[in-house]
């Protein structure tokens, strides 16, 4: 069964609040506020790139399968992006390119370049 769409109000309210914060305006968001951010903005990426053949992480947030291509189904992914939260967010709101995070970001993988699916909102 595949999962619940995300509701643009509910991503748009939550990535909201953590923007003080990816602006430099504000001390990092409580935990629940970061992780809420960072699961939708992750749903949203596998319901714009529905498939399983990359991996993308944000520990200890979230992971989700991705993009068109080779199904994986067991151990480690061949094509896996991992990064730290504030780095998705900024990502996923636009307010970073990929080609400017590539030291904040681990791709591994021919598919593991996602760049043409973000940001996942504009803001």
């Amino acid at each position: 069964m595949p999962p619940k769409p995300v509701d643009p109000n509910e991503l748009r309210a939550a990535l909201e609040a953590v923007l003080p914060w990816l602006d430099g305006e504000a001390e990092q968001p409580e935990r629940k506020t970061l992780a809420t951010a960072v699961r939708l903005s992750l749903r949203t990426l596998e319901q714009i790139a529905p498939g399983r053949s990359v991996e993308v992480r944000v520990p200890p947030f979230a992971a989700v399968q991705c993009v068109e291509g080779p199904r994986h189904t067991r151990g480690t992914p061949p094509n896996v992006v991992e990064t730290d939260a504030r780095t998705w967010l900024e990502l996923a709101t636009g307010r970073l390119k990929w080609t400017d995070a590539q030291d904040k970001i681990s791709a591994s993988g021919t598919r593991a370049d996602i760049s043409a699916l973000l940001p996942v909102v504009r803001f």
